[in-house]
């Protein structure tokens, strides 16, 4: 049985997700080829070391339900239009990795047949068993409910051991650390504890989706080549999300 750096058992089955805004690189829109191609290589590794891995895409690189509410947009069909742009995101990672030799599935929680497969939860598991890197687009399928949302009910659904969160920066932190240089970094915290202080890791249906489930999460620098490969060891930079010991 495989081990992390810190002795624990290794995850069986882990899902990342991945916010459009990572997807962008640098730029300040879309989809930067060369981040995509790397994080690509970064799934691409540790599902070849053994572990079976599924995606949730984001796409606010491309569109955000919530910025086109304030902005005088019907919140649902906002949110619908969001959906659509995290399958577009998903196609490019999914044509990324397949680059990368591995056989990947895109599930639409919004029926797409000639792109994209129907989510089944079943399916999608039995796509892992043999190997195949799952990415689950469109959300939940609903508006109302942010990706991060969907990330922790897919990772639920998916019996996933942990949930991983790819961001811009290596952890939580209490305030920005772009803009706060004297921002301080947890390397561990309750769910609680992220509610409660209003950390915006994750929305709180997410956060309480993961604690009712027991599911850790983990906070990590997407944008660290090789960063994902380390954290599922246990090893780097990262913020553990879970219940009080």
């Amino acid at each position: 049985m495989n081990t992390t750096a810190e002795g624990s058992v290794a995850p069986r089955r882990a899902l990342l997700k991945i916010s459009g805004e990572a997807l962008m690189g640098t730029g300040q829109y879309g989809v930067d080829a060369n981040t995509v191609d790397r994080i690509a290589s970064d799934v691409a590794a540790v599902a070849q070391s053994g572990v079976q891995v599924c995606l949730v895409v984001g796409g606010g690189n491309i569109f955000r339900g919530l910025t086109a509410a304030a902005r005088g947009m019907d919140r649902a069909q906002g949110d619908y239009a969001g959906m659509l742009a995290t399958v577009i995101n998903a196609l490019m990672v999914q044509n990324a990795l397949e680059r990368e030799q591995v056989p990947t599935r895109v599930m639409s929680a919004i029926h797409m047949s000639s792109i994209a497969e129907p989510y089944i939860r079943r399916r999608a598991v039995r796509h892992m068993e043999k190997g195949r890197v799952v990415i689950f687009a469109a959300g939940t399928g609903n508006p109302f409910f942010t990706t991060d949302t969907a990330a922790a009910l897919r990772a639920a659904e998916m019996d996933c051991d942990i949930l991983l969160k790819g961001t811009q920066v290596d952890g939580v932190y209490c305030s920005d650390p772009r803009k706060n240089p004297d921002a301080k970094r947890y390397d561990h915290l309750t769910y609680l504890e992220v509610l409660s202080r209003d950390l915006n890791v994750m929305d709180a249906a997410a956060i309480s989706l993961a604690r009712e489930n027991r599911l850790p999460i983990v906070v990590f620098n997407i944008h660290e080549a090789g960063a994902f490969q380390r954290v599922m060891r246990g090893e780097g930079l990262f913020t553990r999300i879970e219940e009080a010991s």
